[in-house]
């Protein structure tokens, strides 16, 4: 491997970063508004000067004009035979080229390519005289943000990677340095890394013939026209896999070694090497404004009319297109696009909407089991029946009249679609469907990770989610200066090892302030996402007030106070989840995690957190409290003076939690999920062009017609990770398990938002956004424990609503208890109390009534004594036996619940028998054919050293490379060494 002569490298005043040298005197140690000065010999011609400092390339001449033909692959360095496998980009300004000096450039050739095999050589400028050409404070900072890219790119040839790189022929523009890995970086990596790779030895998998796998055959059958037309994956034919190893080469079917690596692999290799510790993190790079973006290419151009084996045109064919909704997901071949972690999202997306399909089918069952016994409910009948007179109570003081309560007979009416006996069966269904779904994940997550080599991972595989995080070092860099200014005076030779160790990484007391500031600031949010609610309540209760002394407003009071209370929540919540998920952020960067894993976690728990309670608050709010804390008339509860808490309904609370849950649940899917979705990427992508189309010196005509593949996907939006698509579809699980007893409907209004929402992560993916880095994981991680925590709290909910919110406990204790024919009839009149009129209170009685009938007394929704009865107005008996039945009811729901999702734990192993079968079998086949390898080798090594004549030459270049590489790895450096150890392991 050829490397870099080791240079002269001066240290700069400015920065700790070591740069090659460069033909740049410094006049000042490089304060703010210093003014640099760059020499440039005179007697250099523009041709000359262009050869100045330039790496030329050992392929590919590049003054050489490159014909059409030769430039066929947009993935390739222009000698169109080394791959790109990754990209950076950075924003230049070359000197004068802003307003405030003049307008020297440097001709420039239109490309200059990088390798890591020769250097460009300067002419001899001895004895010739020098131009000073003076650089302002713009200059200086664009010169040093060069040289830190020199040194990384420096670095990068250092480790053996091969760069192509644009020459900054424009005043200002972007530029892009392309990066490829050869083979022997490859290898080198891939065995550091402990990537597994399938071996020669192919076996079958063999299965037992069970009903299971007939019936599973028969439905693959009856699905075989809803499968994506992909190259098949043979789930009958297996490579044994084993972590790379370049001692044993011999066990792997190498072919062509372009295409050993598959281009995700690559990219994830090259990106190790940005990311380890003797490199200053391209992330780092990346915040500093050093570079613009990093990013690996998609496959192909989208639009170009190219071979249908291309993976990106399929992905966009039969995966991102609209019109194939009805297919599945192509599950391998996404994987193999966009690596492990975003293929286990969409293969558990998958599985979640169709597990959606049985608990849609039943909720419109129960929704039509409600419709089709409407007429058949009692209670709804004796409430619309004018000739009972039920006299109701003002809802107001003052302006509210007397009231009969058959006015309320359409939300009577309404309330019986989603308050009746099916419902309790719904919920009971619901909750074992969460845990049937989560069993499920559980095996198709293990099946998965067998078919894809992902089983032990943890041991066998370096992520890059485990390195430290550029802001946790530069927070203990910052620590360590400090630490030394400070005591400069007090160190002493003999500082003990654990004072080093406290130095080398942030402690408690460290992240104590970052800690506090989390704590009250969640708790802020926390209270101001409370304050929004009451702020509702009180928007509620006041525009009822206030439309009840308008005689044409008064019949709809409820109806219009409703619906604009909710839309009001809505467009509420919709803001606050932007702010939450930013502040989340915030919060998270301010603990300063070690690893990107341990920011991903704390970021999602924090912002679940806060979107969980912003969407579910006032849902909450409406499900358990409104209604409770009203008091009585004569002794009401008032929020201010002279107004009321709110009433629910006569029908109860029930139909406007359903509202109130539809409303917002469709909301945010058909505007935040979609909408925002669509709109937003589209709306940058549109500012974006406008400002590069008016930047001046940005682009050129001749690239505007030929765009090059790394162009193209620079105009797309950069990746920022999972978590986003992981949270909406979190909350809307919430939606649709949490309150379903409520709103039956909602797994089916879930299902059709998810047909379409897995499209259009699909379009996204391929066609707006730049392809993401390929990470290697085992699970979904933390996300499982939210959704199995939901499922668990769902349980408590839906009891409660059924117990609290809903009328089916009262009317089942009535039933069985007070009903003299044991029926529902007299079921209203029993829940309504009695209230003598003259013992309102003063100033709160009607004013104007113009009730049809004098009134001595009115009714109102509770179980209390009445009037002449000896204490009056207390609860009566009926109230502490309904209370009783309540609480016993979510005590035997629960354990009932809780115990049939036990069982049914119980009954489906986390891991499918066929699978742990397998797994086993293959360490035991990877074991035999390991020692069978071996065997053969000694045995050929053995006839070599015999009879050495009679050997192939390829033969003898196998022996001869067999040492060479045992005597490297016995000398090599301490990465290459513990790469080579850890291969000598059989992990059987």
């Amino acid at each position: 491997m050829a490397y870099w002569p080791d240079l002269n490298v001066p240290r700069l005043p400015c920065s700790p970063r070591r740069i090659p040298s460069r033909t740049v005197t410094r006049e000042a140690p490089c304060p703010k508004h210093s003014r640099l000065s760059l020499t440039v010999p005179l007697h250099l011609s523009p041709g000359q000067l262009r050869l100045t400092n330039r790496v030329v390339n050992n392929f590919l001449d590049p003054n050489e004009p490159t014909s059409s033909e030769a430039r066929q692959s947009r993935m390739h360095f222009l000698d169109n035979q080394r791959k790109v496998d990754y990209v950076l980009v950075y924003h230049y300004r070359n000197r004068g080229a802003h307003p405030s000096h003049g307008s020297f450039s440097h001709p420039r050739a239109p490309l200059a390519v990088i390798s890591n095999g020769e250097m460009g050589k300067e002419p001899n400028a001895a004895g010739q005289g020098n131009m000073m050409i003076e650089m302002g404070p713009l200059d200086a900072l664009e010169e040093e943000k060069k040289e830190q890219r020199e040194q990384f790119e420096y670095k990068l040839m250092e480790a053996g990677l091969e760069l192509e790189k644009d020459l900054e022929n424009k005043s200002q523009g972007s530029s892009f340095v392309r990066i490829h890995a050869p083979w022997q970086v490859l290898t080198r990596e891939a065995e550091f890394l402990k990537i597994k790779v399938p071996t020669k030895k192919m076996y079958e998998i063999k299965s037992k013939g069970t009903i299971a796998k007939k019936f599973n055959d028969i439905v693959q059958k009856m699905t075989s026209p809803l499968q994506p037309r992909v190259p098949e994956h043979n789930d009958k034919m297996k490579n044994l896999s084993y972590p790379f190893s370049r001692e044993k080469m011999y066990l792997y079917n190498i072919q062509d070694k372009d295409t050993f690596f598959d281009n995700a692999t690559r990219s994830r290799i090259v990106l190790t090497i940005f990311i380890f510790p003797s490199f200053t993190g391209i992330h780092s790079l990346i915040a500093h404004n050093i570079y613009e973006a990093a990013y690996p290419l998609h496959d192909v151009g989208i639009l170009l009319s190219l071979s249908f084996e291309k993976q990106c045109k399929l992905l966009y064919q039969e995966w991102a297109c609209y019109g194939v909704f009805y297919k599945f997901q192509p599950i391998d071949l996404i994987r193999k696009y966009f690596g492990e972690k975003i293929g286990l999202y969409f293969a558990w997306l998958g599985l979640y909407t169709s597990f959606l399909i049985p608990s849609s089918v039943i909720g419109v069952i129960v929704f039509l089991y409600g419709c089709a016994t409407i007429e058949d409910d009692i209670p709804s009948k004796e409430m619309c029946d004018e000739n009972n007179g039920f006299t109701m109570c003002p809802l107001c003081d003052k302006s509210c009249d007397y009231w009969n309560l058959s006015t309320a007979c359409g939300t009577a009416r309404a309330s019986h679609l989603f308050d009746n006996p099916a419902t309790v069966f719904f919920s009971i269904f619901m909750a074992l469907w969460a845990t049937m779904f989560l069993e499920n994940w559980k095996r198709l997550q293990m099946r998965l990770g067998y078919f894809w080599d992902l089983t032990g991972i943890e041991e066998e595989e370096v992520s890059y989610l485990e390195h430290s995080r550029p802001e946790y070092e530069t927070r203990v860099r910052e620590k360590m200066l400090k630490g030394q200014k400070n005591h400069v005076q007090k160190m002493e030779t003999d500082k003990t090892e654990s004072e080093d160790e406290d130095d080398d990484e942030l402690t408690w007391k460290d992240r104590l302030p970052g800690y506090m500031m989390n704590f009250a600031s969640i708790l802020f949010m926390i209270a101001l996402t409370f304050s929004i609610v009451f702020g509702v309540i009180v928007y509620r209760i006041t525009v009822a007030a206030a439309l009840s002394l308008n005689k044409s407003t008064r019949p709809n009071v409820r109806a219009t106070v409703t619906a604009t209370a909710v839309l009001i929540n809505l467009v509420v919540i919709l803001i606050l989840d932007e702010i939450y998920g930013a502040v989340a952020k915030w919060l998270t960067k301010i603990e300063v995690p070690r690893t990107e894993e341990s920011f991903e976690q704390r970021l999602i728990l924090k912002a679940f957190l806060l979107k969980f309670v912003n969407a579910y608050s006032s849902i909450f709010y409406v499900a358990f409290f409104k209604g409770r804390f009203v008091g009585r008339p004569g002794s009401y509860v008032y929020v201010f003076d002279g107004y009321r808490m709110e009433e629910c309904a006569p029908g109860g609370c029930l139909m406007e939690l359903c509202l109130q849950l539809s409303i917002i649940m469709l909301g945010k899917q058909l505007i935040q999920n979609n909408i925002f979705e669509i709109g937003i990427p589209k709306l940058k992508k549109l500012l974006r062009k406008l400002k590069d189309e008016t930047e001046p010196g940005e682009t050129a005509s001749s690239e505007s017609k030929h765009p090059e593949q790394w162009d193209l996907d620079y105009s797309l939006e950069p990746y920022t990770g999972l978590t986003p698509e992981y949270m909406e579809m979190i909350i809307q699980f919430g939606f649709v398990s949490l309150f379903v007893a409520s709103f039956p409907l909602a797994p089916l209004f879930a299902l059709l938002n998810n047909v379409i929402e897995v499209r259009l992560d699909a379009k996204k993916f391929v066609t707006e956004l730049r392809r993401p880095d390929a990470v290697r994981t085992k699970d979904i991680g933390i996300w499982f424990d939210i959704l199995s925590g939901i499922g668990k709290f769902s349980v408590i909910s839906n009891a409660f609503v059924i117990a609290v919110t809903s009328d089916f406990i009262p009317r089942l204790v009535y039933q069985y208890s007070y009903s003299h024919n044991g029926t529902l009839h007299g079921f209203i009149n029993h829940t309504l109390s009695y209230f003598n009129v003259s013992q309102m209170k003063e100033g709160t009685q009607p004013e104007n009534s113009h009730f049809g009938q004098e009134v001595l007394f009115c009714r109102f929704k509770d179980y209390r004594e009445p009037p002449w009865a000896p204490n009056q107005y207390e609860f009566s008996k009926q109230y502490w036996s309904i209370l009783s039945a309540r609480l016993a009811f979510v005590i035997i729901f629960q354990n009932l619940v809780m115990f049939l999702s036990v069982l049914v734990d119980w009954m489906i192993p986390d891991i499918p028998k066929d699978i742990s079968d397998q797994i086993q079998k293959e360490k035991s086949l990877l074991m035999d054919f390991f020692l069978k390898e071996e065997h053969e080798k000694v045995k050929l090594i053995d006839s070599a050293q015999r009879s050495p004549k009679s050997l192939t030459p390829s033969f003898r270049h196998f022996s001869r490379q067999s040492s060479r590489h045992s005597s490297q790895s016995q000398r090599g450096s301490q990465r290459g060494s513990h790469a080579s150890s850890a291969s000598q392991h059989t992990i059987v």
